[in-house]
């Protein structure tokens, strides 16, 4: 493979630079089957508005700025995600609740009936965990308002209150409802909950009725295909093959004073408002997966991360033949990107997608 991505295709997006973006019209959604076949807008693509029914407002409210904040302990803003991170997953989705039952508030009380529907989901997302994320206690001119969550169970059992699994950070709880969404082996389709308020203060005072704001529900779940299928794993090579990032080939070459001609990483950035999908494409606001390009080097050292047959066709290539090709330059090394995008319910998806960014070059 001469590079990772097929540029013939590419002159919709990259003639225009990233800093015209904001001054250009978005594409029309119906050019989208015309967008370059770089992996992860291709994968996007498959999640864009493309119906003309489906209209997506601005996302707004607690939920977003729940999952921005997630998104920013998650990840840069590239969208590289950080190391630091501790999510245990690569997908969680944000599912809206539904209400019911009329006028909430009755004197000092809130009560609000809500379903969460759950089906559809995409059989490649297995679910590892479910928790309901709320506010338990919300300031007012005059004190508080205290609130809990309960389940409501089918026919008459009685309703079960639930309790937050840790103490609430940056004023959120979270309620662990994994066990109420799993049954043996498969899940079940809608979870029923009673969001139940109370005014708490100083009498006398008068508190103007409040909109405490819906829980939302947060489903992690395992994406067996993030994307891209996995790209094929290297093969076992000796210690000094392997290296690290200080031996990668740009280093090599700036060391070695190589030509701008030589192999090395370039950047690639693609702006998601210049497709038109910004709307929809919370963060990060661009891509640059980045490519390899250049002539390989006639010598190719070890700490190239080339393997044997590639340092054996560039001698056959200088001794024997000048037919047989030059070894390639191609990525050596990838990293993953993190997206936070509305969906099409409404919802808000939060999804890691591997192998999406070059780091480093080879040749092969």
């Amino acid at each position: 493979m001469a590079m990772l991505y097929p540029f013939t295709s590419l002159l919709l997006l990259l003639v225009v630079p990233l800093s015209q973006a904001a001054n250009q019209s978005p594409l029309p959604l119906g050019s989208l089957p015309a967008v370059p076949t770089l992996p992860l807008l291709q994968a996007l693509q498959t999640r864009a508005p493309g119906s003309p029914g489906w209209q997506v407002g601005p996302a707004s409210g607690q939920p977003l700025r729940y999952m921005l904040n997630l998104y920013r302990r998650a990840a840069d803003r590239e969208g590289r995600p950080r190391r630091s991170r501790s999510l245990g997953t690569n997908t969680i989705r944000l599912v809206q609740a539904s209400s019911h039952g009329g006028q909430p508030w009755a004197g000092r009380w809130y009560l609000q009936a809500l379903t969460y529907h759950m089906e559809g989901q995409p059989e490649v997302e297995h679910l590892l965990r479910a928790t309901v994320v709320y506010l338990p206690s919300l300031s007012l001119a005059h004190g508080r308002l205290l609130c809990a969550l309960e389940l409501v169970m089918a026919g008459e059992a009685p309703r079960v209150l639930l309790s937050p699994t840790a103490r609430p950070r940056h004023g959120w709880a979270e309620v662990d409802v994994t066990p109420y969404l799993v049954l043996g082996n498969s899940s079940v389709g809608s979870l029923a909950l009673r969001h139940v308020c109370v005014r708490a203060g100083r009498t006398g005072g008068y508190d103007a009725p409040v909109d405490p704001g819906h829980p939302f529900l947060l489903l992690y779940l395992n994406d067996t295909q993030a994307g891209l299928a996995p790209l094929a794993a290297e093969p076992h090579r000796h210690r000094r093959d392997t290296g690290t990032l200080a031996h990668d080939l740009p280093k090599y070459l700036r060391e070695q004073g190589g030509e701008k001609s030589d192999c090395s990483l370039r950047p690639f950035p693609v702006s998601f408002a210049q497709l038109g999908w910004d709307h929809w494409i919370i963060a990060p606001h661009r891509y640059n997966p980045r490519y390899c390009k250049g002539t390989c080097p006639h010598l190719l050292r070890y700490d190239f991360h080339a393997p044997n047959h590639a340092v054996v066709q560039g001698f056959v290539h200088q001794l024997v033949d000048a037919n047989v090709p030059r070894p390639s330059c191609v990525p050596y090394r990838y990293s993953p990107i993190s997206v936070l995008m509305i969906e099409r319910n409404g919802g808000i998806l939060y999804k890691e997608y591997e192998n999406m960014i070059a780091e480093s070059c080879t040749c092969r």
